[in-house]
């Protein structure tokens, strides 16, 4: 593996890292609605688990309701049940092939407890991020040993894998702290 490829690599798999965290806290709900909240919600179609985005509308009615229009009426009572057995807690109301839900008002302890989760979630991605970084040098010492690059380039290499973690890590200081603020904004 040559250097270019041990950067590109990390690199890659910390932006996979950075990603992963994006879609684990667009799951963590917060006071307002939005359409995205349903996307990882599964319903039973035909046999196979599919997200209601694929057998229904998700729409906004406003900041606090989610509209979802299933397109096929027998779809009703299936979608409301997988979105009331999520983990989400949500209570959905039926109206014919129309589904609204409405989110209940954070508590403040609630909030408390949500931004945890969002720390942790920060927390697991740096941790992430900082073993892509032990996996780049562990492989540029495997290099430096066989003799294929000098110790000279090995701490060049050291030093721009470590400014890649530096980078990734603010980036993920940078959305917990917007995760948490939109958690605590009322």
């Amino acid at each position: 593996m040559s250097l270019s490829e041990i950067k590109k690599s990390a690199e890659s798999r910390m932006g996979k890292s950075i990603e992963t965290l994006k879609a684990n806290l667009a799951k963590i709900r917060t006071g307002r609605a939005h359409a995205g909240l349903l996307d990882h919600v599964l319903v039973e179609y035909y046999g196979s688990p599919v997200p209601v985005s694929q057998v229904a509308n998700v729409n906004l009615v406003d900041a606090r309701t989610i509209s979802v229009q299933v397109w096929e009426k027998n779809m009703a009572g299936p979608v409301e049940k997988a979105i009331r057995d999520s983990d989400l807690g949500l209570n959905p109301i039926s109206m014919g092939d129309n589904i609204r839900v409405p989110m209940p008002a954070l508590t403040e302890e609630r909030r408390r407890d949500l931004t945890k989760v969002v720390r942790n979630e920060g927390e697991d991605a740096k941790v992430a991020v900082r073993n892509l970084r032990r996996e780049a040098n562990d492989a540029l010492k495997k290099l430096v040993k066989d003799k294929e690059i000098s110790e000279d380039d090995e701490r060049r290499m050291q030093e721009e894998v470590q400014k890649l973690t530096d980078k990734h890590v603010a980036e993920i200081d940078k959305l917990v702290a917007q995760k948490e603020a939109e958690i605590m904004t009322v």
